[in-house]
């Protein structure tokens, strides 16, 4: 299975503690890597199919400056696909006039939705196809960006019928929330203060959160599976969909 790690904060914030954090395992998942950024209304998107332990591109994310609200990152492991680019996730795609970014951790079987022409799948992800007949379905019950609250309730009637096809741990997001799904693996941590010193679980490097942000700072931080020690993570239940606004819970 793969892994990934979304954040969600109040400001910009710099994200790449996290983003060392899960290129640390992908001595496991090896198939190729992505980040996904908002700046504002746009995005910054890289993705390589070698994996984060030895990609350039990874090096040069680690060294970019990035500040973002929101960032979706993930590591491949494939189970369906080739390892190649068009298969790497987040993927990305435009609705209502939004860029939009989702990656999944997962399996599904058995799933062939009827696709139109507004979203198809570029490469043979069984992720790719469940995100874009996500936006179609997304499409076809709002004809214009609804707010957060509709789009919650829409989500939530729509992902049970991708939970029946196997395993569908998700993120999604349009640049104003953050939305976690989970299926059978999926954390998340609610930064606010006050802030001290955090440790990644995987590698012995350490930050002080409280050198890095003020006592307004909020940030949510996903992941498949905890990235510190020492930090109140919380397991997201089977079926749940968590939303992250402002570095918030907002439902």
């Amino acid at each position: 299975m793969c892994q990934l790690m979304g954040m969600n904060a109040r400001r910009p914030t710099d994200v790449m503690f996290s983003f060392t954090g899960l290129a640390t395992r992908a001595h496991e998942h090896k198939d190729g890597f992505g980040i996904a950024f908002f700046e504002g209304r746009g995005l910054r998107h890289f993705v390589d199919h070698h994996s984060a332990r030895v990609s350039p591109l990874a090096e040069m994310v680690k060294r970019y400056p990035i500040q973002s609200d929101v960032v979706i990152a993930h590591i491949r492991k494939a189970t369906q696909g080739v390892v190649s680019l068009e298969n790497t996730h987040p993927f990305v795609r435009e609705l209502w006039g939004r860029y939009w970014v989702f990656a999944h951790n997962g399996d599904l079987k058995g799933f062939a939705p009827r696709l139109h022409a507004a979203f198809r799948p570029v490469g043979q992800t069984d992720s790719e196809q469940a995100f874009c007949w996500l936006m179609q379905e997304l499409a076809k019950a709002h004809a214009d960006m609804p707010a957060i609250e509709e789009l919650n309730h829409t989500l939530r009637e729509l992902l049970p019928q991708l939970n029946r096809h196997g395993t569908f741990n998700m993120l999604l997001s349009n640049g104003q929330a953050l939305w976690a799904h989970g299926s059978t693996k999926l954390h998340y941590l609610l930064r606010q203060p006050p802030f001290g010193p955090v440790t990644l679980q995987d590698e012995d490097l350490t930050i002080d959160l409280a050198a890095r942000n003020t006592d307004t700072d909020r940030i949510a931080i996903v992941a498949t599976e905890p990235l510190t020690r020492g930090e109140p993570w919380c397991a997201i239940e089977p079926g749940q969909l968590k939303v992250f606004v402002g570095g918030e819970s907002f439902c």
